[in-house]
């Protein structure tokens, strides 16, 4: 009776084990005829059941139902995984673990399974970049190079993902992660010199200024055309304070390319940085009469002139002699005078910016004792400054 009852069990174990391998058999065919709620309750029973939890097959058929679920118009499948691609991933990975044979991985590769899987990582990582969530398209992007990377994918490497990647780590503000990609890129001569302004501007994201530097010193070996170097490095210069080398190479573009009206903007700029009016005011009135619609130049413009008479002010309140000093602020009232017609045009481009309007009840309370056609703007002015004030 004891053996008679031991054959009984193993049979029974074996019938319950067929059992459970029947439904991953069910929840394939539930999964190509869409019915993925059916699909989910077998694949769930068999992922806890003993007999189905380490075949390999059961995670095969997890990781189909994890893409049907991402393709699925369905709202209620949509909610059965959080990360569908990223689970399909795991799921098809951890089958041919449980495969040493190598089956399924031959079926993987045969089918094109990864390849179908690429293709919908690049579009959920395409999607959740232009809902800007960055980490989400970073997370698809680099699922998608793994994928691509390895032998189970049957085609050739699509170089965009590695400058994909880099741009959803650069919005991440991950940095050394979005360097290794644009190197990528640059090492396989993807977009040109493009990849290697991205590794710039990276390493000035993570604050590493000498890398950044090199980075722009080695690109006119690679691309000696290319007249963007000069101005990044011009951009660098001046963001590290290095005025002195971003003149410098301001005076080489300008050779180059001497109706560039940012090239003397960014000089202009350089030089009101440095308290130097007499040397900005040219530099900026070059840039306006090249390209007079921009709101920074003509406020730049306005606060040198602001700037220089406030200074020829306070040099005149040290004046002794009445009429010297009357002299001096007259000289000072007449800079002031000049600003005028760069700040109002600087709010007449951009007329909800605080300081131009500022700058404007500052001139026109200065002017207005010469010039009465100005009280009802300094009125005006006051009014809607102290209206925002409130706010």
């Amino acid at each position: 009776m004891k053996k008679f009852f031991l054959l009984i069990a193993a049979i029974s174990i074996s019938i319950g084990a067929m059992s459970q391998k029947g439904k991953v058999t069910s929840a394939l065919s539930y999964i190509d005829q869409g019915v993925l709620d059916k699909a989910k309750e077998a694949i769930d029973a068999a992922l806890i059941n003993e007999a189905s939890m380490d075949w390999a097959n059961t995670y095969f058929a997890k990781g189909k139902l994890c893409q049907a679920t991402y393709k699925s118009d369905n709202p209620t499948f949509k909610k059965f995984y959080s990360d569908p691609l990223g689970e399909a991933y795991t799921a098809y990975e951890k089958s041919m673990e449980l495969d040493p044979k190598g089956g399924m991985k031959k079926k993987i590769i045969t089918n094109m399974i990864y390849n179908g899987l690429a293709v919908d990582l690049f579009n959920q990582g395409s999607a959740k970049f232009e809902a800007k969530d960055y980490e989400g398209a970073l997370k698809s992007f680099e699922t998608q190079i793994k994928i691509t990377e390895s032998d189970k994918y049957a085609g050739a490497v699509d170089t965009g993902m590695y400058y994909n990647a880099g741009l959803a780590a650069v919005n991440s503000s991950k940095y050394d992660q979005a360097i290794k990609y644009f190197e990528k890129c640059a090492e396989l001569k993807y977009m040109g010199i493009t990849p290697y302004y991205q590794i710039y501007e990276s390493y000035m994201g993570l604050k590493d200024t000498v890398k950044a530097e090199k980075t722009l010193l080695d690109l006119p070996k690679l691309f000696p055309n290319d007249k963007n170097i000069t101005l990044n490095l011009i951009d660098l210069y001046i963001k590290s304070s290095k005025y002195a080398e971003a003149l410098k190479y301001i005076k080489m573009a300008k050779e180059n390319d001497p109706n560039n009206y940012s090239l003397y903007f960014a000089g202009g700029i350089i030089f009101l940085n440095q308290n130097k009016y007499d040397e900005a005011i040219p530099e900026l009135e070059k840039s306006i009469e090249l390209k007079g619609d921009l709101f920074d130049t003509q406020y730049g413009l306005g606060a040198a002139f602001i700037n220089k008479a406030a200074e020829m002010f306070k040099a005149a309140n040290d004046i002794m002699d009445v009429k010297q000093y009357s002299e001096a602020v007259e000289k000072a009232n007449a800079i002031y005078s000049k600003a005028l017609p760069y700040m109002e045009k600087a709010h007449e481009l951009k007329a909800d910016d605080l300081f131009a309007m500022r700058s404007l009840q500052e001139l026109y309370y200065r002017l207005k004792a010469k010039d009465p056609s100005l009280a009802p703007k300094y009125d005006a002015i006051k009014a809607k400054l102290q209206e925002l004030d409130k706010k």
